[in-house]
């Protein structure tokens, strides 16, 4: 009950940390249209809305149907902390069978476009959480296995074809068949790239990925650090990190909406954003 109690407790962290974040960044653009006299500051990452309808996008942005643009990450892993203890006692007892419900979920919600709906504006989330619990929940079945001392094998025909499938995404990305929105006639989440509904070949690559990391130790070590490491005590406070980093990113924007400079401009930016 406690654990169940804690998950739950970091999802109204987040809530709350997505509410607060949302409302500086609205803060930032409106300061840049009023001081800098850019009215049309007001017109990006999805705040024209608030400005036309507040009444019903204040609605919106408390119960996350309204969520502006590189600010929609927090909602999903909200719902997933949410969700976590019912995946957690299915995987448990019957991974198998829990990973099939899962991936069902994903296939199901992807064909029929199925996810929370924005409010008041059209469409859905961004990220869609029946989609993205596949994803989690083959992370949380990796992880239940191998502590109960189970290992994934590595497998030279496995790690080939790994290998293979990244180095064509890497290419076809920078080709013109990156277009395309669908082959085939099949729908957009078995042969698409849709981050929203977490399209197969995003969903492989990603696995493709983590897969040759954990196949080839030496990869694996360069990511290795000690506890008292810089990297490793952002990581145990990823989230002030991660709202940190968001508002920096969008000051940032602004600053390049409003100057954008040039190459040393930009490298300042960045060095800044990372210092």
């Amino acid at each position: 009950l406690m654990a169940i109690l804690k998950l739950w407790r970091r999802a109204g962290v987040l809530y709350v940390a997505h509410i607060v974040t949302t409302m500086v960044v609205v803060a930032i653009f409106c300061a840049a249209a009023v001081f800098e006299k850019r009215p049309d500051m007001l017109t990006l990452i999805n705040i024209e809305p608030l400005i036309r309808n507040p009444q019903q996008v204040l609605i919106g942005i408390v119960t996350l149907g309204h969520q502006l643009g590189y600010n929609n990450i927090l909602p999903v892993y909200a719902v997933l902390l949410l969700m976590a203890p019912t995946f957690l006692l299915f995987i448990s007892y019957r991974p198998v069978a829990a990973l099939a419900i899962s991936g069902a979920l994903w296939l199901v919600a992807g064909i029929y476009q199925i996810a929370p709906p924005n409010y008041p504006e059209p469409g859905f989330w961004f990220l869609n959480p029946l989609s993205w619990q596949f994803l989690f929940n083959i992370g949380l079945a990796s992880m239940l296995h191998i502590k109960r001392g189970g290992t994934i094998p590595v497998n030279r025909w496995l790690v080939g074809t790994a290998a293979v499938y990244v180095a064509a995404a890497l290419i076809w990305v920078h080709s013109p068949l990156w277009g395309h929105v669908s082959w085939l006639n099949l729908p957009v989440v078995l042969t698409g790239f849709d981050k929203t509904f977490l399209s197969l070949p995003r969903l492989v690559h990603i696995l493709a990925v983590s897969y040759l990391i954990m196949a080839f130790p030496s990869v694996s070590n360069l990511f290795r650090t000690s506890r008292d490491h810089p990297l490793a005590i952002l990581g145990k406070r990823s989230l002030p990190v991660f709202i940190a980093g968001t508002v920096i990113a969008m000051v940032a924007q602004v600053m390049k909406l409003i100057n954008p400079g040039g190459f040393a401009y930009d490298s300042l930016l960045i060095a800044a954003g990372i210092a």
